[in-house]
């Protein structure tokens, strides 16, 4: 859920664009549809997974806010949205590897048990 390296990099990208993909659609393509609390949501939900925190549940909730944009009759271009959802939703099965809040908080933990006698 965690991995470190070139793969945990990978994640750093993954959860950049992710991300920047929720703020540029939010602002350029879906000012007509959204109300200054949806656009909150998005900007706390982007925030969110660029550090990594909450991963899992600020991609799903990302991937839930573009279906929903795609599902109203507003003209967007639904393919770049269905690649986005489909990043999002990579994301949140992925998880939000080593370099990120969850990381630091839920991480690897070492067990240690007494030796039997």
């Amino acid at each position: 859920m965690f991995p470190s390296g070139v793969a945990g990099a990978g994640l750093v990208v993954l959860r950049a664009s992710v991300a920047a993909t929720l703020l540029f659609d939010g602002t350029v393509r879906w000012s007509l549809i959204g109300s200054p609390w949806f656009f909150s949501a998005l900007v706390v939900t982007s925030i969110f997974l660029c550090f990594g925190f909450l991963t899992p549940y600020c991609a799903v909730v990302g991937c839930l806010m573009q279906l929903g944009v795609m599902i109203l009759p507003s003209g967007q271009d639904e393919f770049h949205l269905g690649i986005s959802i489909l990043n999002g939703a990579a994301l949140a099965v992925l998880g939000p590897g080593a370099y990120s809040i969850d990381a630091r908080i839920f991480g690897r933990r070492v067990l240690h048990f007494p030796a039997r006698r």
